[in-house]
């Protein structure tokens, strides 16, 4: 038996796939409906179309665009304890991101899907929804999956690409963790922000973002840059626990670090010459 399989054009769109498969099976539904008429009644008939269309109508109806969602963690709100406080993982995931989430899908409503990590590059030009809820849903989809419950982050270390990496550019790990903890000071910082560790052109990079900006973003550092590590120093991210206590906050937070997951983020960084994929 002869199979044909229909010609795809590389640009065709999910809607256009959906409304083409709808439209079959309304087809289909009402050819079967007329094959059998005899053997069914008026009421049975009228059913089996209103099946049919139901079910055609929930294929052609596309899914939200941008439908983007607050991934779960990896591990239980009070996993990161004693060093980030349950009340805070729980309020800062499911509230603030939450809110981030929210208003990226109100401003990509009815608008072409497009991952999240791809909005980042021109976020700056597409407007604040995109630059401050887009940035703000990307940096902390990435900002959960680098940590790890304690007992376990202690086990985890750079792998040795990144530790020569890290070596390279700020001297050793140790002087990288100091020159990163002088750039989340409140001074370096000042208000709300990110600091980061960045692949750039010329190796690794420390950088330090205002709100939820990010180095993926055209036009925020001299030149687009893909972070391998990122610390929220908003004061959502800390407040219940350190109050005005930033310092502290940015040195327990070592203590949490997923050195695996970093590792992971440089490997492939430096393979693609891209950002690191998220969940939600």
């Amino acid at each position: 038996q002869l199979t044909l399989t229909p010609y795809l054009p590389n640009n065709i769109n999910k809607t256009t796939m959906k409304l083409a498969i709808s439209a079959a099976l309304v087809g289909s539904a009402s050819a079967w409906s007329t094959l059998t008429m005899k053997a069914q009644t008026p009421n049975s008939r009228r059913n089996i179309l209103q099946k049919g269309a139901a079910i055609a109508t929930a294929i052609a109806a596309p899914a939200a665009a941008n439908a983007y969602a607050v991934p779960d963690l990896l591990y239980p709100f009070e996993a990161l304890e004693p060093y980030i406080d349950a009340p805070t993982m729980k309020i800062h995931h499911d509230k603030h991101h939450g809110t981030y989430v929210a208003n990226i899908n109100k401003a990509t409503e009815g608008k072409d899907e497009v991952d999240i990590l791809e909005l980042q590059l021109n976020a700056l030009e597409a407007g604040p929804a995109y630059r401050n809820s887009g940035g703000g849903h990307y940096n902390h989809a990435f900002f959960w999956d680098e940590m790890a419950p304690p007992d376990e982050a202690k086990k985890t270390k750079p792998s040795a690409e990144l530790e020569a990496a890290i070596d390279k550019a700020f001297g050793s790990l140790d002087e990288m963790k100091a020159k990163f903890e002088a750039q989340a000071a409140p001074g370096a910082v000042f208000g709300s922000g990110w600091v980061w560790i960045c692949a750039s052109s010329d190796g690794l990079k420390l950088v330090g973002t205002p709100n939820q900006d990010n180095p993926l973003m055209k036009g925020v550092t001299d030149e687009v840059m893909f972070p391998i590590l990122g610390l929220d120093v908003w004061e959502h991210a800390y407040y219940l626990k350190y109050q005005n206590r930033r310092p502290e906050y940015v040195s327990n937070w070592w203590n949490v670090v997923n050195w695996d997951k970093v590792s992971e983020n440089y490997a492939y960084v430096t393979e693609n010459k891209a950002g690191v994929p998220v969940r939600g």
